[in-house]
């Protein structure tokens, strides 16, 4: 394994590439869940993970092989935003909560996918509140 500061992917595929099997089992199951509940997202790499994108950060999926994101085992997804974001005034862009998953059979696929859509739903809010703003 390289050294934290080493790592600098250029694509999902090279992230995909480097993880060892376990995990990247745990993230493509994943993966698959945030992409059959947001067909339309952009995946794209942030501080050397996947982020899933819509109008603004949705999600992350956060493997221990990368180091600085302080998973000490297994794989993390995280989302982005919480339901205090849909105050109109509240636009900081921080990460709320994050769960770790040691093996596909831990993951409770109905949950997860409650939680995906509520992010969407959340998005959503976002958009139609700062469009109300601007206009």
């Amino acid at each position: 394994m390289e050294e934290p500061h080493t790592l600098d992917f250029n694509s999902i595929e090279e992230f995909l590439d480097y993880l060892p099997a376990e995990e990247l089992a745990i993230v493509l199951f994943l993966r698959k869940i945030i992409l059959e509940c947001m067909p339309d997202c952009k995946e794209k790499l942030a501080h050397n993970v996947p982020f899933y994108y819509r109008h603004s950060r949705i999600c992350y999926i956060w493997p221990a092989s990368i180091p600085w994101g302080k998973v000490e085992k297994g794989v993390a997804i995280g989302f982005c935003k919480n339901s205090s974001f849909r105050d109109e005034t509240f636009e900081t862009s921080i990460f709320t909560s994050n769960t770790l998953f040691s093996s596909i059979e831990a993951i409770d696929v109905v949950s997860l996918k409650q939680q995906i859509n509520e992010a969407i739903l959340i998005d959503e809010q976002i958009v139609k509140a700062r469009r109300r703003r601007i206009q």
